[in-house]
């Protein structure tokens, strides 16, 4: 069976799978097979494995992306959608120009519609989230859904994002860790041939993921607030 097929069919079974095999695919083949796997329409795109010591733990010297589909953008998170659902804090930005590949940093940040704070409702088809870089690309850089906030901000964030469930804070990472966004949409641009107005991109998280359960979440940012109730 290819990865593409044991992907397919254990998302199709609602089923998780062994990680770690050697599937004679490199990252180039996986992001195809991703491409087959979670075809378009698409909201935007999501980056994974911002921090440097992310990178050299898979080795490789940049971050991966995935795709985001209209419907991975929730205003609450049912459990019962997810195999393995974990939760991280984000910061997301929506574009209000074009992008084409090779675009000047200058041309990135002007691109640049707004921040929001956000959520990334994670969920990996690899048992305990254990997989190659193949593996977690092919299976959409472990995306399961988003959210979004209603503030929307003219300059990215700064200081922490603290993330809290019932009440108890469950992760915190600064901001700054995410990099420059205007660096990170011309690399996104130039590795999916553009991006277009309106589209939302989901900067990654300065802080590890953790177990989702019932209740509600609360993500605290400069001056803001992101509620969700997880039932």
């Amino acid at each position: 069976m290819t990865l593409l097929e044991a992907v397919r069919k254990a998302r199709a079974e609602g089923r998780t799978l062994s990680g770690g095999r050697n599937w004679g695919v490199g990252l180039e083949e996986a992001y195809r097979i991703q491409e087959a796997l979670f075809p378009g329409p698409l909201k935007g795109f999501k980056l994974g494995l911002v921090s440097e010591a992310k990178q050299r733990q898979m080795g490789i010297a940049e971050p991966i992306f995935g795709r985001v589909h209209p419907g991975m953008l929730v205003e609450r998170v049912d459990l019962a959608r997810f195999l393995q659902p974990r939760v991280e804090p984000e910061v997301a930005l929506i574009l209000r120009k074009d992008l084409p590949p090779g675009a000047s940093l200058d041309r990135a940040h002007q691109a640049i519609g707004g921040f929001f704070l956000a959520m990334d409702i994670l969920d990996s088809v690899w048992e305990g989230y254990r997989f190659s870089l193949p593996e977690v690309v092919v299976d959409n850089t472990s995306g399961g859904a988003f959210l979004l906030g209603l503030r929307r901000y003219g300059c990215l964030p700064r200081g922490a994002l603290r993330l809290y469930l019932n009440g108890e804070k469950v992760a915190e990472g600064l901001v700054e860790a995410l990099g420059d966004p205007g660096a990170r949409l011309s690399w996104l641009a130039e590795r999916v041939g553009g991006l277009r107005a309106g589209q939302i991109v989901f900067l990654g998280s300065p802080a590890a993921a953790v177990p989702l359960a019932r209740g509600v979440l609360e993500l605290w940012g400069e001056g803001g607030v992101l509620l969700a109730r997880v039932a």
